[in-house]
C-alpha cells in the first residue's frame, strides 16, 4: 500500500510540472478517477461501520 500511496504521489506531481505545457488528459482522467472510486469506496466502507445503510 505504501508503494502505491507514493506512485500516486508522484504521479499527482508530476501534473504540475513546469517544463510540460500541454494537459496529458489521460493521467489528468486516470488520476480524477482513482480519487473518485477511493471516495466512494471509503463512503461505502464509513456507511458500513456507522450502519446508516
Amino acid at each position: 500500500m505504501r508503494r502505491f500511496a507514493m506512485k500516486a504521489l508522484f504521479t499527482a506531481l508530476n501534473l504540475n510540472r513546469v517544463e510540460r505545457t500541454r494537459i496529458d488528459w489521460d493521467r489528468t482522467a486516470i488520476v480524477a478517477s482513482t480519487a473518485v472510486t477511493l471516495g466512494l469506496v471509503a463512503l461505502y466502507i464509513w456507511g458500513k461501520t456507522t450502519a446508516r445503510w
